[in-house]
């Protein structure tokens, strides 16, 4: 996220501290004419529909019509649905959020799984999951495998809570 800043913490061009890159051959960025982005980082094969502030969106990511994201780092593969909202989430590799989702929302609140790393007011979710359309998710959460709207009582995960399913671990 420090790549972002206006005056990056890293030197890039440091000579003695060279850093090389691995290109896989993927198509380039698509990024609609009503979308904004700023102050990002977008990968390669990206679908950018929605507004895109202060974050990093990984490779083959597609970000839906409609959807803003803020603060946050999606990982390569994720697929985000239409009139999404995320404030400052980091949402692993080939993840599913549907439609009209709220990320981030509310007061923030212990996580009561483990409050040293579920915190900062951050939506953690991690590789392979799902998150089902309209919900709405709380600050210190964790979220970990295939979730249905049953999972979300009153459609809401409240901040500091926690969920995963049979079989998968955090």
């Amino acid at each position: 996220m420090e790549l972002i800043d206006l005056i990056p913490e890293f030197n890039l061009y440091e000579e003695y501290w060279k850093i090389y890159t691995k290109s896989d051959i993927i198509e380039p960025q698509y990024v609609s004419a009503d979308s904004v982005i700023e102050k990002s980082i977008i990968g390669e094969g990206a679908e950018i529909y929605g507004e895109v502030h202060s974050s990093v969106i990984g490779p083959g990511v597609t970000i839906g019509k409609g959807t803003v994201v803020r603060d946050s780092i999606i990982m390569k593969g994720t697929q985000i649905g239409a009139g999404t909202r995320i404030d400052k989430a980091i949402i692993a590799e080939n993840c599913s959020v549907g439609d009209n989702v709220t990320l981030g929302v509310g007061e923030e609140a212990p996580n009561k799984l483990n409050a040293s790393i579920y915190s900062f007011g951050l939506v953690t979710i991690g590789e392979d999951s799902t998150v089902p359309d309209a919900v709405s998710v709380g600050k210190n959460t964790a979220i970990s495998g295939v979730t249905k709207k049953e999972d979300y009582p009153n459609g809401i995960l409240e901040s500091g809570e926690v969920i995963i399913k049979a079989g998968d671990s955090i």
